[in-house]
């Protein structure tokens, strides 16, 4: 079975990727002593500070889009097939993952600067990549950074895929186990409940209230509850269009309200209101406008861009030194970083995670009768 993309939930993923993207330049290099310094302050605050709130509105993305294509293939939650679902997720995570991580550590075994394990004041052997690529790979790296610290400047993003990989690990299996839709709602609610007390319980430490499984599971709850409601309650086509309005602009008034004294309850709300908007968005009819067909262009390559735009800054912090950036050459260096990232994020989906994807799922899907590749809702 084919499933079609839906243009309204990847322009707010491209928006995702666009808040992390601006994130991490700005704490490279910084965006105030540029053209760009005309902004508002608050805009330029939440863009060095506020990323990780786009973090959050892809876990929404990802609830929602893996339990909506779950009902598309399978009728209901507990039809799941535990080996297709599988086989699904790996063919499309694995492929650019393993390269990403094949660089990293390749260039960081060379003792390239902001490669290697040198991270936070941290001297670790090159052994050490063998548990930091591992941790990426069996789900449990943001546990590894809680117990370690930023040890790897490249390597530590991928936290955020832990908790993805987790949620693709658990949902099928409590799907099958416990069958009925007001069970799984019930596990939800847990969720979606215990994400604000974890992170009242670490208000100080950001490796435990914006890494940790509990501080993250409540936005995959909210997003899985957001496609459920989409199936059994559509909206008409006025209501959607408001749904999506009001929570756009919750969204973006949340995101410049910034992290920093809403640890505990900002990131439930930027769910929450990313939960809205994808329950508005079956309803979206018409083509995109340029700019909500760019940020989908953005959003359809947003795993590919969030692997390897990593990579592209490193490189860049071993070849252009802060200190000698001027109020004209940030914005250039700024420009080329999302040109850069952009072009080889294009490359890797078209030369290794398409083709990957398709051969994989020619190989070993078998219930499901799809071997038609899609972008799955990963990260970013």
């Amino acid at each position: 079975m084919h499933i079609s993309r839906n243009s309204a939930v990847d322009a707010l993923r491209g928006a995702a990727i666009v808040l992390v993207l601006l994130l991490h330049f700005a704490l490279a290099y910084g965006l105030r002593d540029s053209p760009l310094g005309v902004l508002p302050k608050t805009v330029l605050l939440a863009f060095a500070r506020n990323g990780n709130y786009g973090v959050t509105i892809f876990f929404t993305i990802s609830g929602f889009l893996i339990t909506t294509n779950a009902l598309r293939r399978w009728g209901s939650l507990s039809n799941i097939s535990l080996r297709d679902f599988y086989v699904l997720r790996v063919a499309r995570i694995l492929p650019p993952l393993l390269l990403a991580l094949s660089i990293i550590v390749a260039l960081g075994a060379a003792g390239l600067p902001y490669f290697s394990n040198t991270d936070g004041g941290h001297h670790l052997p090159t052994s050490h990549f063998w548990l930091g690529a591992g941790s990426v790979l069996t789900f449990w790296h943001n546990v590894l950074m809680q117990n370690t610290g930023y040890f790897n400047y490249s390597l530590n993003i991928y936290w955020s895929l832990s908790v993805e990989e987790m949620f693709y690990l658990l949902m099928p299996v409590l799907c099958l186990l416990l069958r009925r839709e007001w069970l799984l709602a019930t596990v939800c609610g847990l969720a979606i409940a215990a994400g604000p007390l974890y992170r009242a319980a670490h208000p100080d430490d950001e490796l435990y209230f914006m890494y940790g499984y509990l501080a993250c599971f409540d936005a995959i709850a909210l997003g899985c509850i957001a496609a459920v409601l989409a199936r059994r309650y559509p909206l008409g086509q006025r209501a959607a269009q408001m749904g999506r309005l009001v929570s756009a602009v919750a969204i973006a008034a949340l995101y410049l309200s910034g992290i920093a004294g809403h640890e505990v309850f900002g990131f439930s709300l930027v769910a929450l209101a990313s939960a809205v908007f994808l329950v508005a968005t079956p309803a979206v009819q018409g083509a995109p406008g340029r700019v909500s067909a760019g940020l989908g262009w953005l959003g359809r390559h947003s795993y590919e861009l969030y692997l390897f735009h990593i990579i592209v800054l490193g490189l860049m912090r071993n070849l252009v030194n802060r200190a000698g950036l001027t109020y004209l050459t940030r914005l250039p260096l700024f420009l080329l970083f999302l040109g850069t990232s952009t072009l080889l994020a294009a490359l890797v989906a078209r030369y290794v995670s398409e083709p990957c994807n398709a051969q994989l799922r020619r190989r070993l899907l078998l219930s499901s009768g799809d071997a038609t590749p899609t972008r799955g809702p990963v990260l970013p």
